[in-house]
């Protein structure tokens, strides 16, 4: 009769056996579809003894038959014993007699835990909130006409959106410095490329100026020779381009993909888009706060093997975005612990949510599911293609549903809470701070 052992809040072992005749059956069968296909001398195909089949595949038969009747055997005890089973069993056999009659084993593995939330009445969530006005639009289109912008030469002084052209020369203690000197240099003021000192020195120059000054470098500087120390650097301005930004007129409008170049219809649009994208990134804050509190509010361990695939799959996820910026990821090895903090929270949120779903009644409806695919879509030529490509594919729509199980939580979480409601500031919010 199998039992269980609680071995720790989460681990358990189970005791069990299996009968040896149930594996010789097996290992018969499996050497029999072996034998039909054998090809050895002396014999033609499917006539070589049975004894001749065991002597070449007995013992991998008989261990693929303990691996699968260990299986099968554990999966029984689990349901029976309704065990909800985290990860996969590590077996250890612990009949040493081939020929016995039972094949006693014990598995040792983790269950997911009861998950516990405290009250979360005493809880304050903070709620975002932001209207868009005309002046984000104003911002947003003068952003798209600075990604768009040329550049003439200027005879006045260097200001800050500026393409500069440089000679440099650093010295440390009166000795040009590694990487202190260069021709030719390309600065684009305000860009940040070059440390702020030197930039703020560069800017009020005019082309064909030339100026010494003294800086110290930060101590978390790369280059260690200079990291805090005071170096002097030699700048002269070779030549100053000042951007000229694009009229707001219908050819600007077709550059930004308004076919007819309609000025009007651009201003709509930019609306729609920086809307959508406030909301986004609202629905985004919103939802850790609350996910945060129901973290705080949770008193229960997480299954170690769930948080160690966790840990993986993050790594691999880390690797591939490390590929798609051209990074070169060949014999790079990422340490497991940079992740594992982010892993756990996955996890027990992951458990939250499923608890959340089950006990309030929190199940993404299909009503849902097609708005939110419905709001998506409306950033797109054709929004009824897109919604037929997510109809296609059902992959696709567990994806929008788990976001909207998501959403239900959230606002499940923020109705027991204390809220308090903020509007925050655009720049803020879009990250431009």
């Amino acid at each position: 009769m199998p039992s269980v052992e609680t071995v720790s809040a989460l681990e358990r072992r189970l005791n069990a056996s299996i009968p040896q005749q149930a594996i010789r059956s097996e290992v018969s069968t499996r050497l029999q579809k072996i034998g039909r296909n054998m090809k050895i001398a002396g014999f033609r195909q499917g006539k070589v003894p049975v004894k001749i089949v065991e002597q070449y595949y007995g013992a991998q038969a008989r261990q693929e038959a303990l691996g699968e009747a260990l299986q099968r055997s554990f999966a029984e005890a689990a349901q029976t014993n309704n065990l909800k089973v985290a990860g996969y069993p590590q077996f250890e056999v612990k009949t040493k007699d081939l020929n016995a009659d039972q094949i006693e084993y014990s598995a040792t593995f983790e269950v997911y835990p009861e998950v516990a939330l405290g009250d979360l009445s005493g809880m304050t969530i903070e709620r975002l909130s932001y209207e868009v006005t005309q002046a984000d639009v104003d911002n947003t289109i003068t952003t798209l006409r600075k990604q768009r912008a040329t550049f003439e030469e200027t005879s006045r002084a260097a200001q800050a959106e500026d393409h500069v052209n440089i000679d440099f020369t650093g010295k440390l203690n009166g000795a040009v410095f590694e990487g202190g000197e260069a021709k030719g240099y390309p600065l684009v003021l305000g860009a940040g490329r070059m440390l702020p000192e030197f930039e703020a020195a560069v800017t009020g120059m005019k082309a064909g100026e030339t100026k010494s000054f003294d800086m110290i470098f930060p101590e978390s500087y790369h280059g260690k020779d200079v990291a805090g120390k005071q170096v002097t650097f030699t700048v002269t301005v070779n030549k100053i381009e000042e951007p000229k930004l694009p009229e707001v007129d219908a050819g600007f409008a077709k550059s930004i993909g308004i076919a007819n170049g309609d000025v009007s219809k651009l201003q709509e649009e930019i609306r729609s888009n920086v809307v959508r994208e406030v909301s986004r990134r609202l629905k985004v804050r919103n939802k850790d706060a609350a996910m945060d509190a129901l973290i705080k509010v949770a008193r229960f361990e997480v299954p170690r093997i769930s948080v160690e695939w966790e840990v993986e799959n993050l790594m691999r996820q880390a690797m591939k975005d490390m590929e798609s910026r051209g990074m070169k990821t060949k014999g790079v090895s990422l340490p497991p612990e940079l992740f594992r903090e982010r892993a756990e929270r996955r996890v027990k949120l992951g458990l939250i949510l499923a608890d959340r779903m089950q006990k309030c009644d929190l199940t993404a409806k299909p009503e849902q599911i097609k708005a939110m695919i419905r709001e998506y879509a409306q950033s797109f030529d054709h929004p009824e293609d897109v919604l037929r490509w997510y109809a296609s594919d059902t992959k696709r729509m567990k994806e929008v549903e788990n976001l909207v199980l998501e959403e239900n939580v959230v606002n499940w979480a923020m109705a027991q809470a204390r809220t308090i409601d903020k509007v925050t500031e655009f720049n803020e919010l879009m990250g431009n701070t």
